[in-house]
């Protein structure tokens, strides 16, 4: 079954949403200067809220290592690393917490996904490349670079997915999961009937 996870928790109708329709997880964006990031007290009152079957997955960009440890890691099922961190960073994380670490790919080629596949974590994000942005750009990555890629860990597709064209795109790549964030948004907030829809289409391909 492909998992599902839903980012950008910010507000208590999200995890209301989510607790309600139930992916497998929920994504916190906890480094500063983010559009939808929260803050260190949003975060702990959020995540007090989410129904304890979701699973917890915090996303970081370049955030020094000794703060996720800090303030976050005890708390998170996963660590998300969406910036520029490289093997000593993940083998620093991985030392030092139980989570599970994910780094996400902004694939240009096929050789970025098989690179991030050298590194030691637990699982992939492959997301569309943005020369200006980390992710959450709502731009669809190009399957073809996926399909042609040599790939060694279970990864996630993320990345302009909607409810009209994911299942499509398991049925093409066979991702281990599929992550959402600004597809399931109107005016840039959480919209329950987009989650909903997205969740069903995905639980219902084949």
């Amino acid at each position: 079954m492909t998992r599902i996870k839903i980012c950008g928790m910010r507000r208590t109708d999200d995890i209301l949403y989510v607790n309600k329709y139930r992916p497998d997880y929920a994504g916190f964006i906890l480094t500063d200067g983010f559009k939808r990031t929260v803050s260190r007290s949003g975060f702990r009152q959020l995540e007090s809220r989410l129904d304890k079957a979701v699973k917890r997955a915090g996303v970081f960009v370049n955030e020094p290592p000794e703060n996720i440890l800090k303030y976050y890691a005890q708390a998170l099922d996963v660590i998300q690393l969406h910036g520029d961190e490289d093997r000593d960073y993940i083998l620093k994380l991985s030392s030092a917490c139980g989570c599970e670490i994910w780094k996400a790919v902004r694939a240009r080629t096929s050789e970025d996904i098989e690179a991030a596949c050298l590194l030691p974590v637990h699982k992939l994000v492959i997301d569309s490349y943005s020369k200006a942005n980390y992710g959450g750009t709502g731009k669809r990555v190009n399957l073809e670079i996926i399909r042609q890629a040599k790939i060694t860990k279970s990864f996630f597709l993320a990345g302009g997915l909607s409810a009209e064209n994911i299942a499509g795109a398991i049925k093409e790549i066979s991702p281990y999961g599929v992550d959402f964030s600004s597809s399931v948004e109107t005016d840039g907030f959480k919209d329950e009937k987009k989650i909903r829809d997205i969740i069903k289409a995905v639980r219902s391909s084949k």
